[in-house]
């Protein structure tokens, strides 16, 4: 009869061991998953449990030191990671606007004011790693918090700070900007583009110093990875996506929307550059030990990854 060939027309029968191991490697998949996902959130648990307290006084400490021999208030201003949730103790540093405004150092340039920070934090903690850069002054307190000091002038609509190997103001920049532009994409992304970055910060650790992205690079190719993602909106996977994307990311300069310089990647020079090429070859064995510890399906593997 017609109807009663249906079963004889879907093909070959799948023997029952052969099922059986099939719907163990999906189980077994599906744990892994799960557990990877666990120790990301883990990780960022202890991330996140930044000292607020203690960074405050050091912060008090430094302003009192600032203000010593200054007409007017010196005030300080959260930048960098902080303002943007990107912080991550230990691979993160407090960078810290100092603003000068109506006070008797308002029209120094930014060495003068540097010299001014490094002379007058020596006076105040004269046991403390005081190093002074050409674009600010950093703190290394006993505790290893490093606080960034970095001289700068308010404007109305933003911040001027000093320009690199110049010893002369920027134009008006908007940290701000940036700030919020990242806020809208982690938001777009059920909040985990921060986190995923904090992440990343992680294993960007295991490069050598001169292969290392800087935060803010790290954040702006986050942006773009993240910016119209469509991907499983998982720890794990976004991870992966934003490794993958960076390799040929970091090739390409990304222009500077706060308007402090040309490009927030300046530092590898031109597209395509020597040294682009060298820091893609790099994500690329990050990438392929993300591979091999997801083919062995390795929890290890991910902790070797994020060196904890």
């Amino acid at each position: 009869m017609g109807g009663s060939g249906g079963r004889g027309n879907s093909g070959p029968s799948i023997p029952m061991d052969e099922l059986y191991a099939r719907s163990q490697s999906g189980t077994d998949q599906r744990q892994y998953e799960s557990d990877v996902e666990e120790l990301l959130r883990d990780v960022l648990g202890d991330f996140n449990n930044r000292d607020v307290e203690t960074i405050n006084d050091h912060l008090e400490t430094i302003q009192d030191a600032l203000s010593t021999d200054v007409d007017g208030t010196v005030e300080l201003a959260f930048g960098g990671s902080v303002i943007k949730n990107t912080y991550v103790n230990g691979l993160s540093d407090v960078d810290m606007l100092v603003c000068l405004n109506d006070t008797s150092l308002a029209n120094n340039n930014p060495e003068q004011l540097l010299k001014y920070f490094e002379k007058m934090l020596h006076e105040r903690l004269p046991n403390t790693e005081i190093k002074r850069g050409d674009l600010a002054v950093t703190v290394k307190f006993s505790d290893g918090h490093e606080i960034q000091l970095l001289p700068a002038i308010k404007t109305a609509t933003g911040f001027r700070v000093a320009k690199p190997k110049v010893n002369e103001w920027s134009n008006v920049t908007h940290p701000a900007s940036f700030a919020k532009k990242l806020a809208q994409v982690n938001q777009t992304n059920g909040g985990k583009v921060v986190p995923v970055i904090k992440l990343v910060k992680a294993m960007n650790e295991s490069l050598p110093n001169s292969l290392k992205l800087s935060g803010y690079h790290i954040e702006s190719l986050a942006i773009q990875v993240f910016e119209n993602y469509k991907g499983r909106a998982t720890y794990r996977e976004m991870i992966k996506t934003f490794w993958y994307q960076a390799q040929s990311g970091v090739l390409h300069t990304i222009s500077d929307t706060t308007g402090q310089s040309r490009h927030v990647d300046d530092y590898l020079g031109a597209s395509n550059s020597g040294a682009r090429k060298q820091i893609s070859s790099a994500i690329s064995r990050i990438i392929t030990k993300i591979e091999r510890t997801e083919n062995l399906r390795s929890i290890d593997g991910w902790k070797e990854t994020l060196e904890i």
